[in-house]
């Protein structure tokens, strides 16, 4: 019986699991968003979402606790490259955030194989997202004052440049 037993092993043995994991995120860490099947990617949204959370400035306050991380983390992915990459510019973007490090976005089957794919990125780094984020206003809007609004835009916008013009 498998009472409890949530871990997907991703049908592979434990070592080859290990292995692949730690390369998949040394990846993800480099390249900042990778694509691979869902199944995969959630393995490792589970696998790496823990390594970033040590890697926060906040838990590394001292040398000593920094150290011990470092180490930690670098028995998990055994790549000095990543290691530091992890502990210096993913650290300072994700410093204010409690959790969720990483984004799981399905972009359908494989054609090969029919295998469902998805890409999987660290959220701070995607720009897209975050910068319409920060630009857009929460107002309410209604439908019919949208049309309004657009019309008397568009003839300031060509006053002022007319203006420009003359000067």
């Amino acid at each position: 019986m498998r009472h409890g037993k949530k871990f997907n092993h991703l049908g592979r043995t434990a070592a080859h699991r290990k292995a692949m994991l730690a390369n998949m995120a040394c990846s993800l860490i480099e390249h900042k968003r990778i694509n691979t099947t869902v199944a995969k990617a959630k393995a490792l949204k589970q696998f790496i979402e823990p390594l970033i959370t040590k890697s926060k400035t906040e838990n590394n306050q001292t040398t000593e606790k920094g150290t011990h991380n470092r180490r930690v983390v670098f028995s998990n992915l055994r790549d000095k490259y990543a290691v530091t990459e992890l502990f210096g510019t993913v650290a300072e973007k994700v410093g204010d955030r409690p959790g969720g490090y990483t984004r799981i976005i399905k972009l359908g089957n494989r054609l090969g194989d029919n295998a469902d794919m998805a890409l999987i990125e660290l959220v701070d780094f995607n720009e897209l997202y975050n910068a319409g984020k920060s630009t857009k206003k929460t107002t309410r809007r209604s439908r019919r004052g949208g049309s309004k609004k657009a019309e008397t835009v568009v003839p300031v916008a060509e006053t002022k440049t007319t203006d420009d013009s003359e000067e």
